[in-house]
């Protein structure tokens, strides 16, 4: 595939303490005539003669900013088909190895900037993976690596794509080498399929995807597949995400037209000249003429906030624990193409008690939405099929709605009827209360209520999630449209003890459920 191709390894290691390495990511392979490789910076921190203080510079830092002799290589898979000229076995069996030197260590302003605004300090965020030495003030550094052995008489750049016209919800295909150079020869360029999950900044400086990266993968490339062939659009930073304790399972992107912006003076003193990132238009996923994003609404209740889906113009549905502070109502849906969003009032007309298995609440809107587009609600419910989660969790506050796509991976009965539904899309805090949408139909087929949490290890599960059929909730819905009788819902609050054990997690009887 194109995208393998266009992906590698590089490896920098060195004869002095403490980078004696070797340290490892991944990279892309940028041009062929000359060879050029782009890949993430934090993997020369262990080089540089200023240590992490060096970070702090607003300007690119040339090769002198490193220690005497460190050793860079890059690890290709085989050619196929290529005109590329021979290039040295690695120890890894079939890979090709090059000799790299660094031209230098740039600083993309606008990734650094779009950070700064969309990832508050007081939310505790954090990338990368565990280890202690992850440097946030590193994430938005690249490194330009000049590679002779790639150099190929005919060869061109990569074929690219700018991120502005990105829309959420696109797909993509993330490439990149888990654990780097520790065995190339079985992860070297593997892929990842997911979604533009939200973006923020100039042109969409900074991007986040659903596609699952693990650490190693940093440098890495992000694809928008087409039949007309894959195009390079943005670069790993980080391959996790967490918001305090919480594990957000999305992977941070930088946009690479943002990276080429800030290289400019680097690369034309190399006398590398650099076509320019072709526009596109992307075509939004209309299914049926409407767009799930319109559904969804920040609901914010004091210092809680989450997630609503409107169903009218002035009804929304969200969960209980959104709204049960009690405080004053505030409802921001997502702004229209080109549109400012309007924060509204709302007042609870519904809630579910606390012993309901059912984690839902009824707001009244004090104005009616513009532009409000009726959604379809589901009847059936296909286990496996292809879903997507519309919510406020991860950069929703800031940036607008989230999401992230994934399966339907269960379907939990009781005497027949759905009364839970189980996705793999990504759910975090703040989601509580999104849609949940079908992919294949574009119907409503529930809203969000949890993720899951292991309360022993004190572990959260995006990627296993709970949502209330919409079956469930239709027909006192449509009571209440006919009556305006909020009582309407008080069934909800009267259920078996079958459902009330499948929303306690556990089989019953049975001692209690540790999640």
């Amino acid at each position: 595939m194109a995208e393998e191709q266009a992906c590698c390894v590089v490896s920098v290691s060195g004869e002095t303490e403490p980078a004696a390495g070797p340290w490892s990511c991944s990279g892309v392979v940028l041009s062929r005539r000359p060879g050029l490789v782009l890949c993430q910076g934090a993997v020369f921190a262990p080089f540089l003669r200023d240590g992490p203080a060096a970070w702090a510079q607003p300007r690119a830092l040339p090769p002198d900013a490193l220690q005497p002799c460190p050793r860079l290589l890059v690890l290709q898979p085989p050619a196929l088909g290529l005109d590329t000229p021979p290039a040295p076995q690695s120890p890894a069996v079939g890979l090709r190895q090059h000799e790299a030197r660094l031209l230098a260590l740039v600083p993309c302003g606008a990734f650094q900037q779009a950070l700064a605004r969309a990832f508050g300090r007081a939310e505790r965020w954090r990338f990368g993976g565990e280890a202690a030495g992850d440097d946030p003030r590193a994430l938005h550094w690249f490194a330009w690596l000049r590679v002779p052995g790639l150099d190929t008489p005919g060869g061109g750049w990569t074929a690219r794509a700018g991120a502005g016209c990105l829309r959420k919800g696109e797909g993509l295909l993330a490439c990149g080498s888990p654990f780097g150079a520790l065995c190339p020869d079985l992860f070297l360029n593997t892929l990842s399929r997911g979604v533009v999950s939200n973006m923020a900044g100039e042109e969409n400086a900074l991007i986040l995807t659903d596609a699952r990266c693990l650490p190693g993968t940093e440098g890495g490339g992000a694809f928008l597949p087409s039949p007309a062939g894959s195009r390079l659009v943005a670069v790993i930073a980080a391959s996790f995400c967490w918001k305090g304790a919480e594990w957000v399972g999305l992977t941070l992107l930088c946009s690479l037209a943002a990276i080429l912006r800030s290289s400019a003076a680097v690369l034309d003193d190399a006398g590398v000249v650099v076509p320019p990132v072709p526009g596109r238009v992307a075509a939004v996923q209309a299914r049926g003429g409407q767009d799930p994003l319109g559904w969804a609404a920040l609901v914010e209740c004091g210092a809680a906030w989450g997630s609503g889906v409107l169903l009218a113009p002035r009804l929304l549905l969200t969960c209980r624990h959104v709204v049960e502070a009690g405080a004053p109502l505030r409802v921001t849906p997502a702004p229209g193409p080109g549109g400012a969003a309007a924060v509204l009032g709302g007042r609870v007309v519904f809630a579910t008690e606390e012993s309901s298995p059912f984690d839902v609440a009824v707001v009244e809107l004090e104005e009616s939405v513009p532009g409000f587009v009726p959604l379809r609600l589901a009847d059936t419910f296909l286990p496996g099929e292809e879903v997507s989660v519309v919510g406020f969790g991860a950069l929703g506050r800031a940036c607008g709605p989230s999401v992230t796509a994934g399966v339907l991976s269960a379907v939990v009965a009781v005497a027949g009827r759905p009364v839970m539904l189980q996705t793999t899309c990504a759910v975090h805090g703040g989601s509580s209360g999104g849609p949940l949408v079908s992919s294949r139909s574009g119907r409503l087929l529930g809203i969000v209520a949890s993720n899951t949490r292991d309360t022993s290890a004190g572990a959260t599960y995006p990627h296993l999630n709970f949502c209330v059929p919409v079956t469930v909730l239709q027909p006192p819905i449509a009571r209440y449209r006919r009556t305006g009788d909020p009582s309407a819902f008080a069934v909800l609050n009267r259920v078996g003890e079958g459902v009330r054990a499948a929303w306690r997690l556990q089989r019953q009887p049975g001692p209690p459920s540790k999640l």
